[in-house]
């Protein structure tokens, strides 16, 4: 006779919320020891399960409540950018937000009994902390990888039909602190472009299939927009103040730029309309997708997997990130040696948004379909004879030495390490306004 297991209120609410955010049954009944009844039973019963929450502790319903939604949030983010976190990070993140949330004179000390409780709340008991970057729960990898494999097997899904997105910041104007171009942008008076970010969201399907960049900017008409049609642009622009993807533009998105290109691209290749989406758990992911399309299977990755499942974080995006970087020196190269050509500084100023938006689409043409293809081989089973061979780590530092090349040509001093900092340059932690901000759109 199997032994009977007693869940306190307290599991309960994280399956519950594991639930919420993407998580599969059958994978919370393997990793958690339960049958599939009654984690559903569980589910079904969610309200009683949060009024009860709310009854057996009151004061949660306050700062305490909100503080762990926005530091699951700024946690998530922390670990998506492969930054470390240890327990004194987190607690001092923690006062930090509840000095912005608390009424009269409450206190908060995030003891180690609060984090301790936070964990189970908030389902990060895999999380790993200590003084090195958070590390990726290869444990929770393998039941996923499995599971997306019974999906597909019995969903009958073929290599067109399974796409992953994923968004990456680009400090588009940015260049190595050590350059002359940086240290003088620093001096002067509101002019900084070196922090003028936006986002990009890139993406394909197995096959090697490479969707439409989708680009996320502060500015609704830049002046370098005149007599330009945004229609005309190799890319989806949309507009946010702070460049970020929020739930709104990525429905927006997904509604009107992903479902008709996938469209579009099976009736030229003839086969039935049908699409599996694998997304992580970033804040701008929206976790009802599934409601909003019927031919259309969104699955979560489990959350700090990212690094080790997620096909775009395997070397496509520094890839593309790379090629967009060449391309901006080789058109610097160009500008400065033709005849009346300008200076370094002159061009590095004359350089628009426009520009960046070419050399984007730029960069993104130029990752191979081999290279799309190769980098779902750590989270699939099956099609494996498609994938093709591609030396990543080769091809990046052919693109690194060639950048350093036409860096020199227009008397800038870098090395491989500077290429590599641009490249995997993931910017600044999100503040306490931005955490508030990102919950408010959730």
């Amino acid at each position: 006779r199997k032994e009977r297991k007693t869940i306190d209120l307290e599991q309960k609410i994280a399956i519950v919320r594991q639930y919420e955010r993407g998580q599969t049954v059958s994978f919370m009944s393997r990793k958690l020891g339960l049958s599939k009844s009654t984690i559903s039973t569980i589910i079904k019963d969610s309200d009683r399960i949060c009024e009860a929450v709310k009854e057996s502790a009151p004061m949660k319903v306050g700062p305490i409540l909100e503080i762990e939604k926005l530091l699951v949030l700024w946690m998530e983010d922390q670990i998506e950018k492969r930054t470390p976190l240890s327990l004194m990070t987190i607690q001092t993140k923690a006062r930090s937000l509840f000095e912005d949330l608390k009424k009269k004179d409450q206190i908060f000390t995030a003891s180690h009994g609060w984090f301790n409780r936070f964990k189970m709340h908030a389902n990060l008991h895999n999380v790993k902390l200590s003084g090195e970057a958070a590390s990726a729960d290869s444990k929770a990898a393998e039941p996923f990888i499995e599971e997306l494999d019974k999906l597909i097997k019995e969903g009958n899904y073929f290599p067109e039909h399974i796409f992953n997105v994923d968004e990456t910041g680009l400090f588009w104007k940015k260049t190595p602190e050590c350059t002359y171009i940086h240290k003088e942008a620093k001096t002067m008076p509101g002019y900084k472009p070196f922090k003028d970010r936006l986002t990009v969201l890139l993406g394909g399907n197995v096959s090697g299939y490479k969707l439409k960049p989708l680009l996320i900017y502060r500015s609704e008409n830049p002046r370098a927009f005149k007599n330009i049609s945004k229609a005309t642009l190799p890319v989806h622009y949309h507009i946010n103040k702070k460049a970020w993807m929020t739930l709104a533009l990525f429905e927006d998105w997904f509604m009107n730029c992903f479902i008709p290109e996938v469209k579009s691209y099976f009736l030229k290749k003839g086969i039935p309309f049908q699409i599996l989406l694998i997304l992580d758990n970033a804040p701008g992911h929206p976790q009802y997708l599934n409601d909003l399309h019927s031919d259309l299977k969104v699955v979560f990755l489990p959350p700090n997997t990212t690094s080790i499942l997620q096909p775009m974080d395997q070397k496509a995006i520094a890839a593309f990130k790379a090629y967009d970087l060449r391309n901006t020196f080789a058109k610097a190269v160009a500008a400065t040696e033709c005849k009346n050509g300008k200076t370094l500084h002159e061009f590095w100023k004359d350089y628009n948004i426009l520009h960046c938006i070419r050399n984007i689409a730029a960069g993104w043409e130029e990752v191979t379909s081999q290279c799309m293809n190769c980098i779902w081989k750590k989270i699939l089973k099956r099609f494996v004879n498609c994938f093709k061979s591609f030396e990543k780590e080769k091809a990046l530092e052919d693109i690194s030495n060639n950048i350093v090349q036409l860096a020199k040509e227009v008397a800038l001093e870098m090395d491989n390490e500077d290429i590599h900092q641009l490249v995997e340059d993931v910017g600044e932690e999100l503040s306490n306004e931005d955490l508030m901000q990102l919950e408010a759109e959730r």
